[in-house]
């Protein structure tokens, strides 16, 4: 099978970017993907100096391999990384994620990268997640944080990745909480204004796991996305 690989970014922290690519990720394994989760920046580090949201990618993923592997930089603060780098004397080394993401290319066939926070989170004072993204080149999921503002948040995010010269290759309404306000209306909204495939709907489910989660989901539009790009 072709390598696929994703950037998963957000309309903000918090946003449920992890629970998506953790859905997404069992998606593509239930279609015989050997798909492995990438959070090469993370922040708030547990007593153990694990972070909670690559540990769930490292479940989610088909092939099982070290913490170290799904992330290079994890941060005891949850604040922005590059605060939290400068903290320790560091700065983050956008090489380095090249790196670790070239090494799991060599592990699987459908690789998602999440980023931190939003689009334009700084990864240092020179560098942004988007501008890795971009040397990168790739391809974008948006995950959307269905909340008042969403739209404004959202619309911003396709636009930032549009102007960045990468392709929106698909994106997800993410319910934040059982009751989302105006949820039709704002999902209506999106649907038309946005130009990239709608991977669906994930509902509020705060003790599901990431195989639960996928039926939620479409994965096909990622499937055949460079059969599409190429016609």
């Amino acid at each position: 099978m072709p390598l696929l690989t994703y950037f998963v970014t957000g309309t903000d922290t918090e946003s449920g970017k992890t629970f998506c690519t953790a859905a997404l990720l069992r998606a593509a394994a239930n279609q015989g993907r050997i798909s492995i989760g990438f959070k090469p920046v993370a922040s708030e580090a547990g007593e153990d100096g694990l972070n909670t949201d690559v540990l769930a990618l490292q479940v989610a993923s088909s092939v099982r391999l070290d913490y170290k592997q799904h992330n290079i930089y994890t941060f005891s603060e949850a604040t922005a990384p590059h605060l939290a780098a400068a903290d320790m004397g560091m700065m983050i080394q956008p090489q380095k994620l090249s790196d670790g993401l070239i090494a799991l290319k060599k592990q699987g066939d459908f690789i998602l990268t999440e980023g931190a926070g939003g689009w334009l989170t700084p990864l240092n004072h020179q560098t942004d997640f988007s501008d890795w993204v971009a040397f990168e080149r790739l391809p974008v999921i948006m995950v959307v944080g269905m909340k008042l503002g969403c739209l404004n948040h959202a619309l911003l995010t396709a636009r930032a990745v549009a102007q960045a010269g990468l392709p929106l290759a698909g994106w997800i309404a993410n319910c934040l909480s059982a009751y989302s306000h105006r949820f039709e209306d704002y999902l209506a909204e999106l649907k038309q204004r946005i130009p990239a495939p709608f991977l669906g709907a994930m509902p509020y489910l705060p003790h599901a796991d990431a195989d639960k989660a996928s039926a939620y989901l479409s994965i096909e539009p990622l499937l055949n996305f460079d059969k599409h790009r190429k016609k």
